[in-house]
């Protein structure tokens, strides 16, 4: 997701959780035109806590890397509820984390998007 647009509108009206150190917010919506943006991601790390960039881009290296491999679970319960999810993940910690931990944030995060997923039928938006 890279539109300046898209992410404002996300954050206008979206539901959001944490599983410390990320936050999740995502917006579900009706499955609608093209089929390959049934999941739409972003990922960022605060400047106030990283001032250096290269720690900011190890974080979100790391958490693109964990959404990557454990996002098809999603990906299928989107597909089967017919609808799409734009995800904007943050990283709200205060220290590099390594990469298991973030792993298992990122994992646990999915699990629980995926149960509001399943609960809730998209609103029409």
């Amino acid at each position: 997701m890279k539109s300046r647009k898209a992410i404002e509108q996300l954050f206008k009206d979206s539901k959001s959780f944490s599983v410390y150190p990320v936050k999740i917010i995502f917006k579900k919506a009706p499955l609608a035109g093209d089929p390959a943006t049934k999941l739409q991601a972003a990922f960022s790390v605060s400047k106030r806590n990283f001032k250096k960039a290269v720690d900011r881009n190890r974080i979100k290296r790391l958490m693109r890397e964990a959404w990557r491999l454990q996002k098809n679970t999603l990906q299928d319960a989107l597909e089967q509820t017919h609808q799409r999810a734009v995800v904007f993940v943050l990283y709200i910690g205060n220290d590099v984390p390594a990469y298991a931990s973030v792993n298992e944030k990122i994992g646990t995060a999915l699990k629980k998007l995926q149960k509001i997923i399943h609960e809730t039928p998209a609103a029409n938006s």
